[in-house]
């Protein structure tokens, strides 16, 4: 998610750490895609165990593995969508999940359902001008410490956000961001032209940790690549290993990122590796605008291309061995 602060109304109306990765024009038509070509299976790497997987060879969404999210918040990041569970949103094609984000008028609920114990009123109604699909394993499955990958085809336009991330599952140590933020993958405008655009068309992907206080008092640590490769309208691995103290973000098995204990905090507690030593759960999500992708490139949303697509082959977790000295984590694997 961005890293800037987020608008004062949605982090008063959040008791728990919930944060977003989250222009009128036709519609052209939609093509689906062939399948991709088989990937390389999974492969244990040292002491690295298959934990969970979705390969999405089912006919429809595995429900027991994924929530599909129903509001119009915006992510507290002023983007542009309704999320919603519909089929024209989310669904499976030829072993793929696909997350379509469109351009039309939707009314849903203005807030996140878990907003409800924060005092908002969960009757009201939000109207955006595009819908698109989120999905979370909270309250199905989290994780301390793992390698989470996934392979996937990312949409390309400006205004265009895809992501895959985690958050808390329980925020002990208090709301966004003292209980801390994974973001995985985050890319923004990919494909767009523009005078401050990498040679051939924006190409970045970034791996950032969000902690520190409570927001305002938020704090992020992030790198930013120029990966070209994300062009190539072909599949590709995005993950990132997270041991007890360090992160490595990767692309296509390789490393291109790192922190470790030193880089993060939370005001919660002087634990050098907390606020990332408690279970996080698993996000994938389409925005469209908000402040990261319409502050950079040509600037807010274009209408060109709609539908837009996010392509899942497969999601992997797997677990390690913990840490010979210290019992926990899975250091050194």
């Amino acid at each position: 998610m961005h890293p800037t602060a987020y608008p004062m109304r949605a982090i008063a109306a959040c008791t728990l750490a919930i944060a977003a990765l989250s222009a009128c024009g036709s519609e052209s038509t939609s093509t689906a895609l062939p399948p991709p070509p088989p990937a390389p299976p999974a492969v244990q790497q040292g002491s690295w165990q298959p934990a969970w997987s979705d390969e999405f060879d089912a006919a429809t969404l595995d429900t027991a593995r994924w929530n599909a999210l129903e509001d119009c918040w915006g992510g507290g990041n002023e983007e542009r969508q309704c999320y919603t569970a519909r089929p024209e949103n989310i669904g499976i094609e030829n072993g793929l999940l696909v997350i379509t984000a469109r351009e039309e008028d939707f009314t849903g609920p203005a807030w996140p359902a878990s907003f409800g114990p924060a005092g908002v009123d969960t009757s009201e109604r939000a109207t955006k001008p595009f819908t698109s699909g989120k999905l979370t394993t909270q309250g199905i499955a989290s994780w301390t410490y793992g390698r989470f990958e996934m392979r996937a085809r990312l949409p390309q336009g400006q205004g265009v956000w895809p992501a895959f991330w985690m958050l808390p599952e329980d925020s002990a140590y208090g709301s966004w961001a003292a209980s801390g933020e994974i973001d995985i993958l985050e890319a923004v405008n990919l494909g767009v032209e523009c005078g401050t655009c990498e040679p051939g068309g924006e190409n970045s992907i970034l791996g950032t940790l969000h902690f520190g206080g409570q927001w305002p008092d938020n704090k992020y640590h992030s790198t930013e690549v120029s990966m070209p490769q994300v062009l190539d309208d072909e599949f590709h691995t995005y993950g990132v290993i997270w041991e007890q103290g360090r992160f490595t973000w990767t692309f296509d098995g390789q490393a291109f990122a790192t922190a470790q204990a030193s880089d993060w905090f939370t005001t919660a507690t002087s634990d050098p590796n907390a606020p990332f030593d408690r279970p996080f759960h698993l996000i994938m999500n389409l925005a469209i605008g908000g402040r990261l992708p319409e502050d950079r490139a040509l600037g807010g949303v274009a209408s060109e291309g709609f539908p837009k697509r996010m392509e899942i082959d497969w999601v992997r977790v797997w677990k390690c061995d913990a840490d010979a000295a210290t019992g926990q984590g899975c250091s050194g694997n």
